[in-house]
């Protein structure tokens, strides 16, 4: 009896590892789903700012943009992105009347082409997404209806369903085919500073049961 009783216990003993490791494989398995599955972040136009400087030989003029929409389809887990980011250019403000009359008219000559785009293709990073995660984002800028191929560095932070980051972008406006509003007394930098400040709302789209099985 107490021969038979070691023997159940040996088993049980021999049994319970392989438990455990089944359950790790698991969630090993559970949570490989979850990194993996495909995310939309919808951008908020009213919490996101565009503020853009370029220097001259004087001063700094400071202005903004003023974001139409956002939306940005990505899985962390296969790096594929997509979506389309709005930026109206007719509202460039650098709060001086004249100074942005000659911006509209002269260099970004809005009224012909009124929007900046930026199309996602490609996220790099973390397969997962975590608060204070760092992400690279390739996709192409759309500005004065010329192309641009361009990668964008977003740290972001997580609060619920929220989610804010920041980014830099040196444009080299005059090498994309702008105007150069520099003058024989003024000269001005070739490249513009963007600096964006975004807010949105992250959605879970769908899961990707694959790797769940």
């Amino acid at each position: 009896m107490i021969r038979r009783h070691s023997i159940r216990i040996s088993r049980l003993l021999l049994i319970f590892p392989l438990l455990l490791l089944l359950t790790l494989a698991l969630a090993a398995a559970g949570a490989s789903a979850v990194a993996a599955q495909d995310l939309t972040l919808a951008l908020d136009p009213a919490h996101t700012t565009i503020r853009f400087t370029l220097g001259d030989v004087l001063h700094t003029v400071n202005g903004s943009f003023k974001l139409k929409s956002g939306t940005i389809h990505f899985n962390p887990g296969t790096g594929v992105a997509s979506g389309l980011v709005i930026v109206d250019v007719t509202s460039g403000d650098t709060g001086s009347n004249a100074r942005d009359r000659k911006m509209h008219k002269e260099i970004l000559e809005s009224a012909k082409y009124p929007e900046a785009t930026f199309t996602p293709t490609k996220v790099s990073g973390p397969s997962g997404l975590n608060d204070h995660d760092t992400f690279e984002v390739s996709g192409t800028f759309n500005l004065h209806g010329m192309d641009h191929a361009v990668t964008l560095t977003f740290p972001v932070t997580l609060k619920g369903a929220m989610l804010t980051t920041h980014t830099h972008m040196a444009i080299p406006y005059v090498a994309w085919g702008l105007k150069n509003p520099s003058t024989f007394i003024l000269r001005v930098n070739d490249k513009l500073d963007l600096d964006i400040d975004a807010t949105g709302r992250l959605l879970q789209t769908s899961a990707r049961t694959a790797t769940a099985n």
